[in-house]
């Protein structure tokens, strides 16, 4: 679906990869918030990788990986989320769970694709449970 973000995504088709990648991450929390999840941390940090959103979605826990893309090349940011890339994020989950012993009802694991398209409009993908 194509929305209207807060975040400012002039510009976008001149960023490097990473400051792309911050855009998509701002623009996923964005709507993330507005559709009333609670953010609790970004860019969590394990030896094993970096987990982009960590949120409450009411009593669940929600780990959220966000891809971005300017360019359908390589194809769409969800299918990024490959099989094993979720291995890769479960035991970055676990990490997660051993540091801060979090005590929620669920456990869920998103991806969350950001497409920005020419003139700075954005199309996200929200797909909730990927691996389960």
């Amino acid at each position: 679906m194509t929305i209207t973000t807060e975040v400012d995504t002039r510009g976008a088709d001149t960023l490097s990869t990473k400051k792309l990648g911050n855009l998509g991450e701002d623009i996923a929390a964005d709507i993330l918030t507005r559709a009333g999840y609670e953010i609790l941390e970004r860019n969590f940090s394990t030896r094993h990788g970096e987990i982009d959103i960590v949120a409450l979605d009411g009593d669940t826990l929600v780990f959220i990986e966000v891809k971005t893309r300017r360019s359908l090349v390589m194809g769409s940011a969800v299918e990024a989320v490959d099989s094993r890339k979720v291995r890769k994020l479960r035991t970055m989950i676990g990490a997660y769970f051993l540091e801060r012993s979090p005590q929620h009802s669920g456990v869920r694991l998103d991806a969350f694709g950001v497409f920005v398209m020419p003139g700075g409009h954005v199309d996200v993908t929200h797909l909730k449970a990927v691996g389960s």
